[in-house]
């Protein structure tokens, strides 16, 4: 299986990051493309925003100032509408750099969800920058709907991962992206 960093535009100079398979993990079809709103296969280097498969659930994918203090956390839009990042594909190599990532943060002491926040993992042990490798998988139905998981099984096979799946977390007003929850449904919208 080919792994893909996502690499989101944020301005001139700032990019996000997170480490993802191209290729929809199924039980079914494990070959399957990643597929856009438009039936499309994802394209390296082509801009997509992150979204809720079903309306009501927020807006687009976007960066969260929590608490006033770096980093900033991966969440999303409160409502639907044109707000929010477009994010690019680009091989996922070691030794490649960027100056912002998405990367597994702390857990929430409150709900003991983890959070999905920026930052490059600096671990050099056996599964290398695990923390910044989430990947796609494809939803039974409908087609075209997935879910984001971080599961760094591909980056160390015999490691154990306490794998999850992200979803929504609601703090003061905020909606923030965290693992261990209800799933949040996602598409790929070409920018």
């Amino acid at each position: 299986m080919m792994s893909m960093k996502l690499i989101g535009s944020l301005s001139c100079c700032l990019w996000l990051v997170m480490a993802i398979a191209t290729v929809a993990q199924t039980s079914d079809d494990s070959n399957a493309p990643v597929l856009d709103t438009s039936g499309q296969a994802l394209q390296v280097g082509v801009e997509y925003y992150i979204k809720p498969a079903i309306t009501d659930n927020g807006g687009r994918f976007t960066l969260i100032n929590r608490n006033d203090s770096c980093p900033l956390y991966v969440g999303q839009e409160n409502v639907s509408g044109p707000e929010g990042y477009p994010v690019t594909f680009a091989p996922f190599v070691e030794g490649e750099t960027v100056s912002t990532a998405w990367k597994l943060g702390e857990t929430d002491e409150v709900t003991q969800r983890r959070l999905i926040v920026t930052g490059e993992d600096q671990n050099q042990g056996i599964a290398g920058p695990a923390r910044n490798y989430f990947r796609v998988n494809k939803q039974a139905a409908p087609e075209g709907v997935y879910n984001l998981e971080w599961c760094p099984t591909e980056l160390c096979p015999t490691c154990r991962f306490i794998c999850g799946s992200a979803g929504a977390l609601v703090e003061n007003g905020k909606r923030l992206i965290a693992l261990d929850g209800s799933v949040l449904p996602v598409v790929f919208e070409r920018a």
